[in-house]
């Protein structure tokens, strides 16, 4: 079995991946990663500095002014506590024994942050890179939050958050909660007043409701999905009383889309299965549905120019690109409803710098090869998009 320490000292970026990870950083506890990249950055002549949230942004500006800039932006946090993290290798694979490693997304962080040292130091000419290293992604997101996009250059944004190697995400589905409320007020005794046909019962209500609602793939393209709708928990009254008319009743679905016209169609379907039960009922029972936002979507935009770069570069370099879109939600989601300095919105796609298993528990691994690979194809896209 190769030592570890061997491949470390063999390649830079694994070595720095490893001391990352080596470092705890659970969400809103990352200070220590925090100090130790300012500290890398100040020590390898690195323009850094830390936003109001203690977020870094690195800044290496542009030796062609004629050029783009572009942003990478990864996040520190990972899930897992802040208890030592040992690390050892098993063929190519990277694994903490006994815990989380912290692949998602100190991969993405090392990737970028070795970049930035390259290009630091480059004669090339470039338009220019950005870095972003956030906090609290995994728990909240309230990093990306506190952002000051007004202040960025870069329309561009590389996610490296992906976790399979040449992924190149062009959308992503919004979350939105949907709950559902119904109320019959009369109530009553299951015995005495069970005949009554104006004392409605709000669990059967409830699922009357449910039985004509969406539920699951709502709308699909190109075999991927962009709209579904799942149900959550159903609550109506008391599981052990049973002597009780239900008064009220509660379902909650999600709703995951990457089209906002698709999700705005799927909405309008549970408000009119609301509708007709309000009509159905009138005097009997009143049902009402709330929506909270919690993620936006992240559409695909029209402008193809990056996927196309990153599919070339990849294959120069050996890696099967793949350009596909995730039903689920990411940082990506914040930065392509968001404006830079310029008042441009957003471009960003979620990037796969590394392949990263069993992501999130004990069991997971990197595979350190992937990760070298990764950096190959960011070097290589950098290069297509300064091209002159």
């Amino acid at each position: 079995m190769t030592d570890i320490n061997e491949i470390r000292k063999k390649h830079e970026l694994v070595d720095l991946f490893c001391t990352l990870a080596q470092i705890p950083s659970p969400s809103k506890h990352e200070e220590k990663v925090i100090e130790w990249i300012k500290d890398y950055c100040d020590k390898n002549g690195i323009n850094c500095h830390l936003d109001n949230y203690s977020n870094i942004c690195i800044n290496i500006p542009p030796t062609d002014t004629n050029k783009d800039y572009l942003m990478l932006s990864a996040h520190m946090d990972v899930i897992g506590d802040d208890s030592p993290i040992e690390l050892y290798l098993e063929g190519n694979n990277i694994h903490a024994k006994g815990r989380t490693l912290g692949g998602d997304d100190k991969a993405g962080v090392a990737n970028a942050l070795l970049f930035a040292k390259e290009i630091a130091h480059s004669d090339m000419s470039h338009g220019g890179l950005e870095v972003t290293f956030t906090r609290d992604e995994e728990h909240g997101m309230s990093g990306i939050h506190h952002i000051e996009f007004d202040k960025m250059n870069s329309k561009y944004v590389l996610v490296c958050d992906s976790d399979s190697l040449g992924q190149f995400e062009v959308a992503g589905a919004s979350y939105t909660l949907l709950k559902i409320f119904v109320r019959a007020p009369k109530g009553g005794h299951s015995g005495i007043d069970i005949a009554d046909e104006t004392r409605k019962n709000a669990g059967k209500l409830i699922a009357e409701i449910i039985a004509k609602c969406p539920q699951g793939l709502y709308y699909a393209q190109n075999g991927q999905t962009v709209t579904s709708c799942n149900l959550g928990g159903i609550v109506a009254g008391d599981f052990e009383v049973t002597n009780i008319i239900n008064t009220d009743a509660k379902v909650s679905y999600s709703i995951r889309s990457s089209s906002r016209a698709k999700e705005e169609e799927l909405k309008n379907e549970f408000r009119k299965v609301i509708e007709d039960f309000n009509k159905k009922y009138e005097g009997i029972a009143q049902a009402e549905l709330t929506f909270e936002e919690h993620l936006p979507p992240f559409e695909k935009s029209d402008d193809e120019y990056l996927p196309i770069l990153f599919e070339a570069a990849a294959k120069k370099v050996g890696v099967t690109p793949d350009i596909t879109t995730f039903h689920a939600g990411a940082e990506t989601h914040i930065y392509a409803n968001k404006t830079n300095s310029k008042g441009e919105k957003f471009i960003p796609y979620l990037v796969g710098l590394a392949t990263v298993c069993n992501m999130h528990s004990a069991r997971e691994y990197l595979d350190y090869t992937t990760l070298l690979k990764g950096h190959a194809v960011l070097v290589e896209f950098f290069n297509d998009f300064n091209r002159d």
